[in-house]
């Protein structure tokens, strides 16, 4: 679900973000410390996961940080 939302949010925002989608064993992934299987993070911080999954409460959180 994180997954559909987050491509939505980079057909919305186009060239206002950089999205990529990393397994939790990857190498980008290793200087985070990443608690479950669902991590959303936005500029290095953190998305919590009630607004990372709702497609309109991820937009309204990426309009705001922009």
């Amino acid at each position: 679900m994180a997954i559909g939302v987050a491509h939505d949010m980079k057909k919305n925002f186009e060239d206002l973000i950089n999205l990529n989608i990393y397994t939790n064993d990857a190498p980008e992934a290793q200087d985070f410390e990443i608690k479950s299987s669902t991590t959303v993070f936005a500029d290095g911080d953190r998305v919590p996961l009630d607004i990372a999954l709702a497609r309109e409460t991820m937009n309204a959180y990426l309009k705001e940080r922009l």
